[in-house]
Order: structure tokens, then sequence, then C-alpha cells
């Protein structure tokens, strides 16, 4: 089904359908499970987003690679049955607008809170997410909007995995003198650029809202809008082996950076009010 000129509706092979995005601007996947972007390569430039060779896009499994959407809670929840990163990834989104500029393609989408269990989100809100795809960036913006007359509280991270020939030759500068926690330690300051050479799983507050990811296929910047934390993280080898559809020897091609509000900077909304998380991500 064709939405617009140069954005159509299609299935994979699982049954899953995502909108496909081929314009001169740039190559772009989105699943309607997740409301998950799989794909993005802006025109003439290297893939932006990673995705695992092993990944089978299974109904209710969510997709090991591009931008998974973690709300309404990052990690595992302090009750540890529900679901890890809570129940937007797994949702199946209905897509609500595509717009087609001359500088840039504008795809939103909205999930339907019928399909979210009360159990574990029982509040009266709206969750949208709107993707601007350029020949020059991708911008990822999720809007939570209150609609209920309480405050409400929650957590969330665009989990955006990121693409490298190396991650031994990969660095991450700009994380300098925020506080983070690894393993359930800390809070430890960072004092100097990351690099990688073993598993890493630091959540970071107080960080800068621009970092640069230094690969041998050239500098990724990842860029936040309303958010003082983020994650970075590499499975390494030892969980690279206990991941479902992860290859043993992907953790080398690939990172995660991601935008989050979490710790201190979980989102607290106030009756009728709205809350954007945006990440930007571009070659640099």
């Amino acid at each position: 089904m064709q939405l617009s000129p140069s954005v159509t509706i299609a299935r994979c092979e699982s049954g899953l359908e995502y909108l496909q995005v081929n314009s001169p601007l740039c190559q772009a996947r989105i699943f309607l499970q997740g409301a998950q972007l799989t794909e993005y390569t802006p025109a003439n430039q290297k893939p932006l987003i990673w995705v695992s060779s092993e990944e089978d896009y299974q109904e209710g499994k969510s997709i090991r690679g591009g931008i998974p959407i973690c709300w309404p809670w990052f990690g595992v929840h302090q009750n540890p049955e529900w679901p890890i990163h809570g129940v937007a990834r797994v949702s199946l989104w209905r897509a609500e607008e595509v717009k087609e500029e001359q500088d840039a393609i504008r795809i939103s989408l909205s999930l339907p809170m019928a399909q979210v269990d009360k159990t574990y989100w029982p509040h009266n809100t709206k969750l949208e997410v709107e993707y601007v795809l350029s020949d020059k960036q991708l911008e990822v913006r999720l809007t939570n909007t209150n609609l209920g007359d309480s405050p409400v509280q929650l957590t969330q991270a665009l989990h955006s995995y990121l693409p490298t020939p190396d991650i031994t030759q990969t660095s991450v500068d700009g994380l300098q003198g925020a506080q983070y926690i690894e393993f359930g330690e800390g809070p430890f300051e960072q004092q100097e650029v990351v690099h990688f050479g073993r598993e890493t799983d630091m959540v970071y507050s107080d960080a800068k809202p621009l970092q640069r990811i230094r690969t041998p296929d050239g500098t990724i910047e990842v860029a936040r809008e309303n958010s003082r934390s983020c994650v970075l993280w590499n499975p390494w080898v030892d969980k690279s082996q206990r991941l479902s559809n992860f290859a043993d020897d992907e953790y080398h091609k690939m990172l995660c950076l991601e935008a989050a509000n979490v710790l201190d900077d979980k989102v607290e909304l106030a009756a009728q009010q709205s809350h954007t998380l945006a990440t930007i991500i571009r070659w640099g």
C-alpha cells in the first residue's frame, strides 16, 4: 500500500508489517510493532542503524537492533516478573501521518492505550513518536501527554543500536564529567573518552547533550533533547552468547548509545502536561 510518493506499507516473511521509505533523501524502515525503526541510511552515506543478522522479526518479541522504545519503564521493573524495558516495544502501534516535505519525511505513530495492560499502566496518557528523516540526520521524538487529573511518573529510553566495523577501535567522546552507575555500582565520574575492552553497561546522569562516537567508518554524532541521562551498552563476549537473536561475535560490530529519562531524570508529568524525549543521530 502506497502512503506517499516515497513511503509504502509492506510485510516481512514472518508477517510483521512495516513502513518502507525509499526516497532520494534516505532509505528507512519502521515496523508497526514497537514503532521500531530498523533502518536509516542517508543518501550517499553508510547506514546509521544496526540490526542483528540473527533477527527473525517475530510477533510479540522485541527486535534485536534498530531503536526499541523502552516505555513506561527502562530496564528491570521493581516487580521482576514484569517485562524488561516495558511494553511499548512489543505492542502494535498505529501509523497516524506521513508527510513528505522538500528536505524531510515525517512519520508519526501512536500507541493505542487500549492495547496496554492496565496492570502495567493504569494511567490516562497518550504516547506518540515522530520520525524526521532527511539526507543529513535522523530525529526521533517520543511524546508523553498526561490526559488525567493526577501526576504521572515514568522512565524511558530510545535504545539506539549503532554500527561500527570494529568496537575495539571505537571510542565515545562527550561523556567526560558525567556521573555513571555500572552493574549496580557507583556513581563514578567519567574522566576520559570511553574505549571498549569489556562488557559495558553504563547509565549516565547529567550528561552533555551531544556525544561523538568515533569509528573506523567515521564519526557518529548522537544528540539529545529533554534528557539529562543516557545509556552506553555493549554486551562483549560472554553476554553475547546468552542473548537471543544475537550472533556470538556481533558485539564486535555494534554499540548502543541511548537517549533516556532514567534515575533522577525520570519524567514527572503534571495533569495535562506533555514531555518530548528526542534523539538526533547523524554522521559528523
